[in-house]
């Protein structure tokens, strides 16, 4: 008789987890995100991952070379993490229309999707993440914000069947 009440706040509160904003509320937002701009050159990021309960449990920092020719870019980014560890992840970002990207690195399955719009980006890819000797694939909702010409900032959303797992959120500053 439980199982019946409650089987629909769960099926609400379900959905309601994977509600999320859509890119549309930011058309208007400026200054205009256009990934090939941006990503041009060196581009320094800080950032942290805090675990579900909010406690930072990495902080790094990355550092990126990044070129484009024509449609399609590549982001080589090299990660130091205060615990001393490195990691490497190369992106090559293809551009398939004035709102619409796709992204392909080693560690991610499949294809990385992201739509622009305004100052705003959502990329949502799956990464096979090692964790403790074992490989797991974790989703990302990644949402970047344009603040101005120098300023990039990134929260990120990490979730395994439909579970958060995690927070990460990233400050880019292109040098002077």
């Amino acid at each position: 008789m439980l199982k019946k009440i409650l089987a629909p706040f769960a099926v609400l509160l379900t959905l309601a987890g994977c509600s999320s904003t859509n890119i549309e509320a930011y058309r208007s937002e400026q200054p205009p995100l256009d990934l090939a701009r941006y990503f041009n050159g060196t581009i320094v990021g800080h950032g942290m991952f805090q675990d579900r309960a909010g406690l930072v449990v990495k902080r790094f920092k990355v550092v990126i070379a990044a070129h484009w020719q024509n449609n399609i870019g590549t982001l080589d980014e090299d990660f130091t993490y205060a615990d001393g560890t490195k990691q490497r992840r190369i992106w090559t970002i293809t551009k398939l229309d004035d709102t619409h990207y796709e992204g392909r690195a080693a560690d991610v399955v499949g294809v990385a999707k992201g739509v622009a719009a305004g100052n705003a980006l959502r990329w949502s890819y799956v990464l096979a993440l090692p964790v403790g000797g074992k490989i797991y694939n974790v989703n990302f909702d990644d949402w970047f914000y344009l603040q101005d010409e120098k300023v990039l900032l990134n929260r990120s959303m990490m979730s395994k069947f439909g579970f958060r797992l995690g927070e990460l959120t990233l400050a880019f500053q292109k040098p002077d």
